[in-house]
């Protein structure tokens, strides 16, 4: 009985409320949301051109692309200030943190060039030359194979983290924009966005190859309206969400046999998606109507909209 009464108070304890984080890209900020109330926070500047975003595991540094600064602005994510920069080529775009910290591998889209930093002593470690407008970033469970996508080349570009030497290139539709792990690594989700497709690349084999290619068909939305962008997986591997940018629909895949199983409504020109720790909630960014939706990731239903700053694009959940 004693047990049972000392337990009452932690079992009544309110959930933790993760801050998110969304890059507004025509605003120059960085909107903060509440994930327990969903309400804006906070709104601060953070360079010209925000888009890529992302945290340090232990929620203690908050990493901007400033793509028209051509620099990776770095900020408490407590305080809201900026605790310095990072050496980046022209026009980053989207970057991967490695599960350790460091280092960042960084897309530069207007140099042909993906760019490896230490976050601590801002070194760069490596300079990596890829296809035609590099945007696209992804990194291997086990952290060995670094993926960058071309959107020119139209190819997803196999890089060894040790040797900063790339190992193969896969060739996928036209223009990728994103590419996403399983969290088991045997699969990887590669999106085209006037492909308007998803290829599915088996990383099992001894190369990686496209086994299958994901479509889209939306009654009463043109077929040039389906432009697949961000992609995430959860962690069971069981689902797949696709955002079909001007579609203004999350597509939702089978992870099993990767057949599209419904479609959400959300805002308009749907970019980019976040999950929350717990995977309970999918944030996505909605640049053209200036929100973010916010997905009932068990129920897949959209149940809610949060007006942010202007032309939202990139999103970041901080860790428990």
């Amino acid at each position: 009985m004693r047990l049972a009464l000392l337990l009452l108070p932690l079992m009544a304890t309110p959930a933790f409320a993760n801050k998110i984080f969304v890059t507004n890209e025509r605003g120059n900020s960085v909107s903060v949301l509440d994930s327990e109330t969903w309400e804006k926070i906070a709104e601060f500047p953070a360079g010209n051109r925000p888009r890529g975003i992302t945290m340090s595991p232990d929620g203690k540094e908050l990493y901007v692309c400033a793509s028209d600064d051509d620099t990776v602005r770095v900020f408490d994510p407590a305080t809201y200030e900026e605790i310095r920069t990072l050496p980046s080529g022209p026009d980053p775009e989207l970057f991967v943190l490695h599960p350790s910290g460091n280092p960042l591998y960084i897309a530069n889209e207007d140099d042909n060039l993906v760019t490896v930093v230490d976050v601590r002593t801002r070194e760069v470690l490596a300079e990596v030359p890829v296809g035609v407008e590099p945007e696209g970033m992804a990194l291997s469970p086990d952290a060995k194979v670094l993926i960058n996508t071309s959107e020119t080349t139209n190819m997803a570009h196999f890089i060894d983290t040790e040797s900063f030497r790339i190992t193969h290139n896969v060739l996928v539709d036209q223009r990728p924009r994103y590419a996403e792990f399983t969290r088991d690594g045997t699969k990887l989700y590669v999106s085209s966005e006037i492909g308007g497709t998803v290829s599915v690349i088996d990383m099992t084999a001894a190369e990686p190859a496209v086994v299958k290619k994901i479509t889209f068909d939306v009654p009463g939305v043109l077929p040039e309206w389906l432009q697949p962008v961000g992609v995430r997986v959860t962690a069971d591997d069981s689902r797949v969400f696709v955002a079909l940018g001007p579609a203004n629909r999350v597509a939702v895949i089978d992870g099993a046999t990767d057949e599209v199983i419904d479609y959400l409504l959300v805002g308009q020109r749907v970019w980019q998606m976040a999950f929350t720790p717990d995977e309970a909630y999918l944030v996505t960014t909605n640049g053209n109507s200036n929100d973010v939706s916010i997905i009932d990731v068990k129920a897949e239903k959209v149940i809610r909209s949060v007006q942010v700053g202007e032309q939202p694009w990139g999103v970041v959940v901080a860790p428990d």
